[in-house]
Formats: structure tokens, sequence, C-alpha cells
């Protein structure tokens, strides 16, 4: 596998975690995705489509152009890993997709969505400028031009939703936040949900299966009971909960799967 990142300039930086490039042939032919609440843009250089499955073992596709925005997705999905050929990708921060994506986040919610449907016939010019491009490093100046020339127009972003991310992320609660910021519970629901593509409960949990997941591959053999006391779990039973809601397979399994190389928060899928 190779694969690059880079960090974007600014002003790009604060809405932008990093540009990626990855080529790949495993010799798994499926990789599942799990979710980091988070938006990725994503472009096949090497075909112009791209497949998704709902589970592993899922037999029908659902297709999409070679140029995609994935939501905030609430669960795992999974990929055809032929596409590994050659593709570029745009990974937001939480809740940073919202000046490029032509709609809030909230409406995409945990979908994907051809590019194009948001960004027209430019989107079908960034991607064969990015296919004709003779490096990398041209790909990925490409791809910060289009984004600035996309941040450049209005946008109005909820001043309260940077301390929100932050403070729901590392687990405060959602009543508590809301209170701090001036806002009803309802309110802050609404505006969260709208901005970052998902509900603010909901992002908690993710970032805290992130945080748990993480800790879990730091070892060889994880102490889940431990793990779950250590990430504010209520007891081992709340965090396998989550982890098969969130990834669709046992921790055990997961933790397996996890030891096959693969791009950040991907998982291999075996060959049956």
């Amino acid at each position: 596998m190779i694969y690059v990142s880079q960090s974007p300039r600014p002003p790009l930086d604060a809405f932008v975690e990093n540009l990626w490039w990855l080529s790949d042939a495993p010799p798994h032919a499926r990789e599942s995705i799990l979710p980091s609440g988070t938006f990725e843009l994503v472009i096949n250089l090497h075909e112009n489509e791209f497949r998704i499955y709902e589970s592993c073992d899922g037999a029908e596709a659902k297709h999409f152009s070679g140029a995609m925005v994935s939501g905030a997705y609430h669960r795992a999905f999974v990929i055809d890993t032929l596409e590994h050929a050659s593709i570029v990708g745009v990974h937001f921060k939480p809740g940073g997709a919202l000046p490029f994506i032509g709609a809030l986040p909230g409406e995409v919610g945990s979908t994907h969505i051809d590019l194009d449907s948001v960004w027209g016939a430019h989107a079908i010019e960034l991607r064969e400028r990015l296919a004709d491009a003779p490096t990398l490093s041209r790909r990925f100046r490409i791809l910060e031009r289009a984004l600035l020339a996309r941040l450049r127009r209005p946008f109005k972003r909820h001043v309260t939703i940077p301390v929100a991310l932050a403070r729901i992320a590392r687990g405060d609660r959602i009543g508590e936040v809301a209170a701090d910021l001036g806002l009803s519970h309802r309110r802050l629901i609404e505006v969260f949900t709208a901005e970052v593509g998902m509900a603010p409960k909901l992002f908690g949990r993710v970032q805290r299966f992130q945080r748990a997941l993480q800790a879990a591959q730091a070892t060889g053999a994880p102490d889940w009971a431990r793990l779950a006391l250590a990430f504010g779990y209520s007891d081992q039973a709340h965090l396998i909960r989550d982890v098969v809601a969130f990834s669709g397979l046992a921790p055990t399994e997961l933790s397996r799967r996890g030891s096959v190389p693969v791009k950040a928060n991907h998982v291999a899928v075996p060959m049956p």
C-alpha cells in the first residue's frame, strides 16, 4: 500500500484535516470503513465509479460517480478495493465540510452523494485535471485550489459549533454544553446536526468509540473491560454494544482484522 497525506495550508487548515492519495492492490476484495463523525471527499482517478455496499456480505452495490462525498455516517459501510488503484481525497475536520459541499451537512447526513450533484460541471472538470496531473504534488495543488474557490463563497457558521464540537468530543453532557453556550437543548441539537451531519449525542458516541478503538489497536491483546472503564462506558457490555453498532463486528473480530495493514479507519474484509 502506498499512502501519502498532506496538511493543507491556511485558511483551509481550519476546515480540512488532510489531503491524501492512496494506491493499493490488496489481496482482500473489500474493506469496511468505520464511522468517524467526519465528511470525506474522494475522487477515483483510475475509473469513474465508486461501489458502496451496506455490509461485508452485501451482494448489491450502490453505484456513484468517480467523484463522491461521504457523509458523517453512523455505521460502517463497505467499499470495493478494486478502486484502490489511484484515489485522492479530502478528509474534513468534524464540522469542516460546511463551506464546500453546497448543502448543509445535516441534509447529507449518513449518505453518499455524487460531487457533481453539488459542484455541477466543476466536479467533472476537477476529476479530469487530477487524473491528468503528472505528479502528486501537482494533484494536491489542484485540489487545494478547488477547495479555496469553494471557500470564497459566502457561508454562515454558527458561532457555538467549534466549542460544542470540542466539548462533546471529550464526553461532556449535551445539556451542560447547551446551557454553557446559552442555547436550549433542542436548539443545540438543531444547529449541531445541521453543520456536523449527525446529532451531538451520536457524535459523542462515535468519538468515544474511536478513542477506545485506537487504544485497543495499540495493544496485541486488548482488555475490553479495562478499556470500557477507561473511556467512560458503563460496563464491558456497553462498549461491546457500541463496537457492534458502529463496526458490525464483535470487538475480538474487529481487533483481529485490524492486524491487516490498511488505510486508517479501514478494516479488511476477508475473502469468503
